[in-house]
């Protein structure tokens, strides 16, 4: 018996065992597009910061650009995790 295995996974049938895989790679999926996106809000903060500083009013594309970006990032990770749950590997592809 593999103790690494939860107690509740370990009476999974095949097609079980298949669904849970395929949720752990979309999770793993997520957390990959869910960093990437916060990369890419970490250097839109950069233009966001000059745009919000020299802009007038409230036209600040870069800034809502950054704000959407981050979001993306947080709502991809935040899935990404509660997707990928009870895997104790790292999955790569």
């Amino acid at each position: 018996m593999n103790t690494l295995i939860p107690v509740e996974e370990r009476t999974l049938t095949p097609l079980e065992v298949e669904l849970l895989d395929k949720r752990r790679r979309r999770g793993q999926l997520f957390l990959v597009i869910g960093l990437q996106t916060l990369l890419i809000s970490c250097l839109l903060l950069l233009f966001s910061g000059q745009d919000a500083t020299y802009s007038p009013g409230w036209i600040h594309p870069m800034v809502y650009w950054n704000l959407a970006t981050f979001t993306v990032s947080m709502v991809s990770l935040a899935l990404g995790v509660q997707l990928k749950r009870g895997s104790n590997e790292f999955i790569s592809y």
